[in-house]
């Protein structure tokens, strides 16, 4: 079996969809499919191409094992429509020509969103002659409108046209979550919508297996001290002024600490924020490799993990959430709907807050920093419940299943 990944989004580049499809490319390998991947030159987050990558250079490499084919990408540091949509459009038109000139596969799984690279992977699976699989990490371009990003009628119009098109054109689609696999299979009833959820190494992410480092001495905590910890994009969808917020409320406690570890558009904003309001018990740090994460996760107590207030992320489940929990580390979730059906309700593995409040956040570190058993049995709750239900190993032998018997069936 052969299955080519079309991806605008892969490492070195550090992410969620990065991690998540070489993951889950690595463990297919395993399994005796050939896989490769067509993808960008590396940029994101910073916007501009990373070292050893500019003037052709690693155009063509290997990683673990996996071969990477990389195309031309225009990439530039102004947020404007203009520079996004040239930035999407240009991986759409380098992707193709790159790709029809690679050798036939079974399936060609293309990551959406940016929904536009569907034209690419359209014309890409008729040329390579491979079964089309849409997988769908966001119901884009809904969420695009609802949170304001895109308001061009026009442009809206044209995005649920193709998304109407591709899921049509699509062999198989995949949802990360259950919600986007609802939501399509209600609107396209006759199309076959798979879960493949977003999961964790949880051999990677062992806090038995784990030294935590000298994190806490590095950055100024003491033992005592209760660490509360954000780490990822820090971007408009987040809403995380309300850990801000929150310090605010609890600021006399001078044992709680808020770690926000990461880069994004709203890091100037929420460090004004901080300026403002005087917090001395707001730390931001930079953003770090995939391989010192699970250092630091053995070294905070709570994982904070808030969205905006918005019915768009009812299905929503962030990926911070596996690791955080594979570490037994308790999660203080501000994320309503399948997330917190998952890990508060059935998980028993951390504590729910309404969205965007900032009071019911501040009780919940409250509550955990004067109940120390509490915490310790949801961090117990949290490892097996990941390991039993979002293990990437069981993941990917499912979806191996469910590709050999799709292709027996074609």
């Amino acid at each position: 079996m052969r299955l080519l990944i079309l991806t605008q989004y892969y490492p070195p580049e550090i992410g969620a969809p990065q991690n998540r499809l070489h993951e889950l490319a690595v463990r297919l390998k395993s399994m005796n499919v050939h896989v490769e991947v067509l993808t960008a030159l590396p940029n994101y987050p910073k916007m501009e191409i990373m070292a050893g990558y500019a003037k052709k250079q690693n155009r063509e490499e290997e990683i673990d094992g996996i071969p990477v084919h990389r195309s031309w990408i225009h990439v530039s540091k102004s947020k404007s429509i203009v520079s996004r949509l040239l930035n999407y459009f240009s991986f759409v038109w380098s992707s193709y020509w790159r790709g029809r000139k690679l050798d036939s596969f079974d399936f060609l799984m293309v990551e959406s969103p940016p929904l536009f690279l569907g034209y690419s992977a359209m014309a890409l699976s008729k040329k390579l002659n491979a079964k089309l699989i849409f997988n769908v990490s966001d119901l884009w371009p809904e969420s695009a409108e609802k949170l304001g990003i895109v308001t061009n009628k026009k442009l809206l119009k044209l995005a649920y046209n193709l998304e109407s098109k591709c899921y049509q054109k699509a062999h198989l689609i995949t949802g990360q979550t259950q919600g986007i696999v609802d939501d399509i299979s209600t609107r396209f009833p006759s199309k076959d919508v798979y879960w493949l959820p977003n999961g964790v190494d949880i051999d990677l992410y062992n806090p038995d297996q784990i030294d935590a480092g000298d994190f806490r001495s590095k950055n100024g905590f003491s033992k005592e001290d209760l660490l509360s910890f954000y780490g990822g994009i820090l971007g408009y969808a987040q809403g995380l002024e309300v850990i801000l917020k929150a310090a605010d409320i609890v600021r006399n406690r001078n044992n709680i600490h808020f770690i926000i570890q990461g880069s994004g558009p709203e890091k100037e904003k929420l460090m004004l924020l901080k300026s403002g309001l005087k917090l001395k018990n707001v730390h931001f740090l930079n953003p770090v490799s995939k391989n010192e994460m699970p250092s630091i996760l053995k070294s905070i107590d709570i994982a904070l993990v808030p969205l905006k207030k918005l019915d768009l992320f009812q299905g929503a489940i962030p990926s911070k959430v596996f690791e955080s929990l594979a570490m037994r580390k308790p999660i203080i979730l501000g994320v309503d709907g399948e997330a917190r059906q998952h890990f508060i309700e059935k998980g028993k593995a951390g504590m729910y807050f309404e969205p965007e409040n900032e009071n019911e956040l501040a009780k919940c570190v409250l509550f955990l920093a004067e109940n120390p058993e509490e915490l310790r049995n949801m961090g117990e709750n949290a490892r097996t419940y990941v390991s039993d239900h979002f293990n990437r190993n069981r993941i990917a032998n499912s979806f191996h299943e469910k590709l050999k018997q799709f292709n027996s069936n074609s």
